[in-house]
Order: C-alpha cells, then sequence, then structure tokens
C-alpha cells in the first residue's frame, strides 16, 4: 500500500514539476519587436485609391440587395443572430414545431409509440386506396412540401 501511495506522489510532484517548468519557459520567450525605421501598420479606416480609368460594372452600393445563392438563404434561416455561425441550439432551433408535432403527451419525451403512430397515420393519409401498399405517385405525397417561390425568374 505504501508503495502504491508512494509512486502516486512521485507522480504527482513531476506531473507538477513539469508544469512549472512548462509555463516558465512560455513566459521566457521573447516578444518579436517591431523593427525600427519599418514603417507603421496601414490605417483600418484608409480606402484604397480607386482607378479613375477603370471600366466594367460598378460595386454595389450599400443597401442594395445581391442575389443570394440557395444555401446562403438556407443559412440566414438557420443563423438566427446573424453571426456568421450557426450553433446547435440555432440548428435544434428549426425542428422544435416539429419534434412537439409529434410529442402527444408533451412530456418533451419522444416514444416509439409516439413515433409509430404519427408514421401509422401518415402512411394510411398517403395510401389512397387503402390496400396497404404504396405506389410512387402515392409515395410522392409524403414528400415534405416547398414553400411556393415568391416571385418569378422568368
Amino acid at each position: 500500500m505504501e508503495r502504491v501511495l508512494g509512486g502516486a506522489m512521485a507522480a504527482l510532484l513531476l506531473a507538477a514539476g513539469g508544469l512549472f517548468w512548462w509555463q516558465g519557459r512560455a513566459n521566457n520567450e521573447p516578444v518579436p519587436q517591431p523593427l525600427i525605421g519599418s514603417p507603421p501598420p496601414p490605417a483600418v479606416d484608409a480606402l484604397p485609391e480607386g482607378d479613375p480609368d477603370a471600366s466594367g460594372d460598378a460595386p454595389p452600393m450599400p443597401g442594395e440587395a445581391s442575389p443570394q445563392s440557395r444555401e446562403q438563404k438556407r443559412f440566414g434561416r438557420y443563423d438566427r443572430n446573424r453571426d456568421g455561425f450557426i450553433t446547435r441550439v440555432e440548428m435544434m432551433g428549426s425542428r422544435v414545431k416539429a419534434f412537439k408535432a409529434l410529442d402527444r403527451d408533451n412530456d418533451n419525451l419522444l416514444s416509439f409509440e409516439e413515433w409509430a403512430v404519427t408514421t401509422s397515420d401518415r402512411f394510411a393519409k398517403a395510401d389512397g386506396n387503402g390496400d396497404g401498399r404504396l405506389t410512387p405517385a402515392e409515395f410522392a405525397t409524403t414528400a415534405p412540401k416547398r414553400a411556393a417561390a415568391a416571385k418569378c425568374r422568368c
């Protein structure tokens, strides 16, 4: 028992010594200094100079809407706080309505029976002739409906 305790204490002391050595080494590394006589970094607020002889389309003005790709629009629907990142909460938030529709007893738990009842009801609704089998046309009615396009791009 004493050997185990001694080994554990030695391991802890070695780990602590290694941490102190590693931390002390990080503090002793020199910080790079800017060279004397080097030009200062460009100001962040400085605007680039324009070419008066430039040709082509003008860049979009602030406030003008640029067409977004389908993926950019889909990303924007999930990115609720518009920070350029999708968190797990934002991703899962879009599924709450669908989950609550399946959770019949509102206990925030989805049991197999709740899922099976919903799936069975969905199958029965799609099976128009009631033969217990879905034809390709009947199966197509189970697909999620897409929102109609807001405007025609004819």
